[in-house]
């Protein structure tokens, strides 16, 4: 081919002196026109025939290959194969320019095939995530591993091209840079050996909700890498946490209660521990219209009536005192709590319900409420528990009993008024 290019050249009435420049002149033209033309048909003529075949078919992992760039990115191997093999036969082989045409070639089929296989990593990675039934196989960490190495072993072929020298020859001298090494790529060890430890023990997979207050993450994980987890925050921020962060530290996965079917509520009521009183059998009549705490009032009345009698058969004298049992009003609030929460269709009823007393505060008697409730939502349960609380504190002047709250300007005035009056 260079013959009949110098051939014409010669024809043409060019000096034979610079006839070599005029045969590379030409070749490095035919070199790129051939490879721009091989390149606008495979990417406008046969990509979008195999696009076409992709949307005919009805199976979904072929539209990963086009999501991926797949085939976009084993289209440009078609000009850089045609470069390197044109060159021997439009430019001589012993010129500085085939030498740079060559060597460019093989370092694009290099870096171009190691694109490649990337993107089938990305479509096997995704195909994963769409079909595995277990989330903990850390694949995405192997497959990013593999894509170190294939890239890797890339830049050692394109430095070995451009120094003309075998690749063992390099690979010999990284025996001696390992502790160099080492250090560059220590976290890149450190994330590689958390996410096996990360699913070896099942302490979080994509989809957990976790908290990491170190970091400020507060959310759904979505990616567990080779170097950093993404946690997509509630507050749709992403925060990005080192992968070894999670086995170096501690962080709190939110698995359990998801797995559970309810979620835990734990909440005071702070009751002013000088409405707290004793009731008389007048009102505890009057309680007794309140259906939740009939039946337990009649108990505790019959109980309450057994045991003064006995009192009283002992001791004829000591009739009712302070020393007997009696009913409070704390107690008694207590007793249509439990009732209240045992009743609620949005309370979890198979897992733990109490109302217990904590110890008093200078603020009051903190009465603290301790069940589950059955909706895992956080805007449903954030509903739930409001509307629990909204009841109970209106409820609580039905039992003569004042929810504690510091004294306001409102408060002041209204002492006022009544001291004036």
């Amino acid at each position: 081919m260079q013959e009949i290019i110098a051939f014409w050249l010669t024809e043409q009435g060019l000096p034979t002196a610079y006839s070599s420049l005029g045969v590379s002149i030409i070749g490095l033209v035919l070199i790129l026109l051939f490879c721009s033309i091989s390149f606008y048909i495979a990417k406008n003529y046969v990509l979008l025939f195999i696009h076409k075949l992709t949307i005919a078919s009805k199976n979904t992992w072929d539209d990963l290959l086009f999501d991926h760039q797949v085939f976009s990115r084993i289209s440009l191997l078609v000009p850089l194969v045609l470069l390197l093999l044109l060159t021997p036969l439009l430019v001589n082989t012993d010129s500085l320019l085939a030498t740079v045409l060559i060597v460019f070639a093989k370092i694009g089929l290099c870096f171009q095939i190691a694109r490649s296989i990337s993107s089938v990593l990305n479509v096997i990675n995704s195909l994963y995530r769409q079909t595995a039934s277990e989330r903990y196989l850390p694949l995405n960490s192997t497959l990013q591993v593999i894509k170190l190495v294939v890239y890797l072993v890339a830049s050692i072929l394109a430095v070995s091209l451009v120094l003309d020298r075998s690749p063992l020859y390099l690979l010999s001298g990284l025996g001696a840079l390992t502790a160099v090494l080492i250090l560059v790529f220590q976290d890149t060890i450190k994330g590689l050996v958390a996410s096996i430890q990360i699913s070896a023990n099942k302490m979080v997979a994509p989809g957990d909700w976790i908290e990491l207050p170190k970091y400020g993450a507060d959310g759904d994980v979505i990616e567990i890498g080779l170097n950093t987890v993404k946690v997509k925050n509630f507050d749709n921020t992403v925060t990005t946490v080192p992968t070894y962060a999670l086995t170096s530290g501690s962080f709190k996965n939110w698995r359990g209660m998801l797995n559970s079917g309810g979620r835990r509520i734990k909440r005071a009521i702070v009751i002013d521990v000088r409405s707290i009183k004793f009731y008389s059998q007048e009102q505890l009549e009057a309680l007794k219209s309140v259906q939740l705490i009939s039946n337990y009032l009649a108990e505790k009345q019959a109980e309450i009536k057994k045991e003064t009698a006995q009192a009283i058969s002992k001791a004829p004298l000591t009739a009712a005192t302070i020393n007997t049992r009696q009913l409070t009003n704390i107690g008694t609030f207590r007793a249509y709590i439990s009732a209240y929460l045992k009743q609620h269709r949005n309370v979890h009823h198979e897992m733990t319900c109490m109302v217990r007393q904590l110890p008093a505060t200078e603020v009051g008697l903190p009465l603290e409420l301790y069940f589950f409730s059955n909706d895992q939502s956080w805007v449903n349960y954030e509903a739930i528990q409001a509307d629990i609380f909204d009841h109970l504190y209106a409820a609580a002047p039905l039992f003569d009993l004042r929810v504690f709250q510091h004294p306001s300007g409102h408060d002041w005035h209204s002492s006022k008024v009544s001291a004036d009056a």
